[in-house]
């Protein structure tokens, strides 16, 4: 990597330096003003190799011009502590310590840093913004935002909710968040929002979870509603996909949302965020009508829905713990999440991936996140040789291994194609039937040896085939073809459902016509 050729080559430079350095002084005022100064100067200039650093992880192009330039302000900084009295070049050279160690674990893979790491902020914002950064963002001193945290009992109670029962919740976010972030981040970050905002309404609203859908019809990972999200460049694009579950786009807009209400509610993270849950309208008249107070303030506080008062500080709380995890005892698990495509050498579909590629030491394996990372496809849509899927560089080598050829893939596409009514025997008429099933034929009455009529045969009654169905929870367009053996394609049409999410929902009725053969 050439980063780190450099930095090595800067840090073996440095430590001569420090070989031929007189020993430290008395210093005067002006002396140790100089030095504080180069001090300052280094700081500045680590800050902006570490930016730089995430822009290069972004595939922002101007990150390897931010990494060139801060290192040649190190050497700058360097070259001035030489000749300035009282300037220690040893602790400059803590900066390229630091520097060597984290070009290290990002080589070996190690984005998020060990417990026992001093120099990292102990979580998956550990590069920029730090929790400094963020909170200035969220608020115009930097303070309001951490005062809110640890004074306000609703933030508390957020706060304990995502550590105990929401836990899990919480542990999904993290981790879904981990593969979505090289899209979703940067859409923040050029609009100067703060990546634990993005955090906290995304785990708030769907968890991280791609084809999340409410009851009311909001989808996405950010939640979008329809008329909103058209507002903001989501919608059909044309080819029957909703770019409202698209990961990227969704973020994109979130940001012009909040930006938005920002300046039209006098930079009121609280007023925003109940804006995004409660409606902007409803929002900017409470605050026209209040005179802009603030949303704890009880006259406004009280004018929005229970579910809006429950949602703005549960998302201030998963924004705080997104910040600052190992305070409250949260080890955030570690996914490897490094960007790469995978093209299918075989036909396969994201069920049949997930069975052949494991759990590659995940807790639940990796149809979350080929679904996350994929959400044009449904899970069961085969997908034709050639195919390139959004992946990363762990289940590209995990597919390599397991689902090209061999015992494993054969097992996973055989599972994949079971169909579960062909577990049905049928082995001709059936005599015996239930007295609501079966009609009677007139016929001469007859005597018995009792002197009794003897007892009519019973006829079994032609079923005629339904001709609508009611989708159940969980249920696919595939399935459903196949529990009345017809087409999916034919089934869509018949439906006029749109390719290729042949999207349903639970409760909706499907004409059968499709099904007749």
């Amino acid at each position: 990597m050439h980063v780190i050729a450099r930095t090595s080559a800067a840090a073996l430079l440095a430590l001569g330096l420090v070989a031929v350095m007189p020993a430290a002084l008395a210093l005067s005022k002006r002396d140790q003003a100089a030095v504080d100064a180069l001090n300052q100067r280094m700081q500045a200039a680590e800050a902006r190799y570490r930016a730089g650093l995430v822009k290069i992880g972004n595939a922002d192009p101007a990150g390897r011009t931010e990494v060139d330039g801060a290192l040649e302000d190190m050497e700058d900084v360097m070259a001035d502590c030489v000749k300035q009295k009282g300037c220690s070049p040893t602790t400059m050279l803590a900066a390229y310590k630091r520097l060597l160690k984290q070009n290290a674990d990002l080589a070996s893979g190690d984005e998020v840093p060990e417990d026992n790491d001093e120099d990292a902020a102990g979580s998956i914002t550990a590069d920029v913004p730090e929790a400094a950064r963020a909170a200035a963002l969220l608020s115009a001193d930097g303070q309001q935002f951490v005062k809110m945290v640890q004074y306000n009992p609703a933030v508390q109670a957020g706060i304990r909710r995502w550590l105990t029962d929401m836990r899990p919740s919480l542990m999904d976010s993290f981790e879904n968040y981990q593969y979505l972030r090289q899209t979703m981040w940067p859409q923040f970050q050029r609009a100067g929002l703060p990546e634990a905002l993005l955090f906290g309404v995304m785990a708030k609203e769907s968890n991280g979870r791609v084809h999340s859908t409410s009851r009311a019809g909001a989808a996405g990972p950010m939640q979008f509603m329809y008329a909103t999200g058209r507002r903001f460049g989501l919608g059909d694009d044309g080819t029957g996909f909703d770019t409202r579950y698209d990961a990227r786009a969704s973020a994109v807009a979130a940001a012009e949302y909040f930006n938005e209400r920002l300046a039209t509610l006098n930079r009121n993270i609280e007023l925003s965020l109940a804006a995004y849950n409660g409606g902007e309208g409803r929002a900017q008249r409470v605050y026209n009508s209040t005179g802009g107070r603030n949303f704890w303030d009880e006259s406004v506080y009280n004018q929005f829905p229970a579910e809006t008062r429950d949602y703005v500080p549960m998302v201030i709380a998963a924004a705080w713990l997104f910040l600052h995890p190992k305070e409250y005892g949260l080890t955030i698990p570690r996914v490897e999440a490094r960007p790469a495509p995978l093209r299918l050498s075989r036909p396969s579909s994201i069920y049949e991936l997930t069975i052949c590629l494991g759990n590659g030491g995940t807790r639940e394996g990796f149809m979350r996140a080929l679904r996350n990372l994929n959400p044009r496809y449904q899970a069961d849509q085969y997908l034709p040789a050639g195919t390139t899927l959004a992946a990363t560089t762990k289940i590209v080598g995990l597919y390599g291994r397991h689902c090209t050829q061999g015992q494993r893939a054969e097992l996973a596409h055989t599972l994949v194609m079971s169909d579960a009514s062909r577990a049905i025997v049928r082995t001709g008429p059936v005599t015996p039937v239930q007295p609501e099933d079966a009609v009677y034929e007139a016929e001469s009455p007859g005597v018995g040896s009792a002197g009794a009529a003897a007892p009519r045969a019973p006829v079994r009654a032609k079923r005629s085939k339904p001709t609508t169905y009611t989708v159940k929870r969980g249920e696919t367009l595939t399935g459903i073809a196949q529990k009345f053996e017809c087409d999916t394609g034919d089934l869509a049409r018949s439906n006029k459902l749109k390719a290729p999410r042949f999207a349903i929902r639970p409760g909706q009725k499907l004409k059968l016509d499709a099904c007749d053969g």
